[in-house]
């Protein structure tokens, strides 16, 4: 059977976490939440992938990497890019591989600009508010749906 794999996305800002308004983010680094994801791909024995960058053009390169080197699911921080970055959604919807749009904060507690997605409508799912957790629980998702099926 072969290996499963995920890409993560984190989106622009997000290199500051630990440092960057701890009231909406936490204090966790950006290794922490990665190192946290690796862990649980290790014990599930998927391939997981994480990359960040704060270029929109580096974003939409990663993503339009994977119609040649696939991978099976993909999460997707977008950060400031979710309000704003249609080339970003175009690159997911050329890939038509599966993913989630996952937000550290709770985007609809937040200023009304936060609100609109050009991301959540092509989805399989959104997971907002949870901090951390919120990638965690799209991992456990993608793992699930892994487990699920015949590879």
């Amino acid at each position: 059977m072969a290996a499963r794999s995920v890409l993560v996305l984190h989106g622009p800002n997000l290199n500051l976490l630990g440092l960057r308004e701890p009231e909406h983010y936490g204090n966790l680094t950006l290794d922490a939440i990665n190192n946290a994801l690796n862990s649980l791909a290790q014990q599930a024995t998927i391939s997981l992938e994480t990359f960040q960058s704060n270029s929109e053009a580096e974003i939409v390169a990663k993503i339009q990497s994977l119609a040649v080197k696939t991978v099976d699911f993909v999460i997707i921080n977008p950060a400031a890019f979710t309000h704003t970055s249609i080339a970003i959604r175009d690159a997911l919807s050329a890939i038509k591989t599966p993913f989630i749009e996952v937000h550290l904060s709770n985007v609809f507690a937040r200023e009304s600009f936060r609100h609109h997605s050009y991301f959540s409508d092509i989805a399989v799912g959104v997971i907002s508010g949870l901090g951390a957790d919120s990638y965690v629980a799209a991992l456990n998702y993608a793992i699930n749906q892994f487990n699920k099926q015949p590879a």
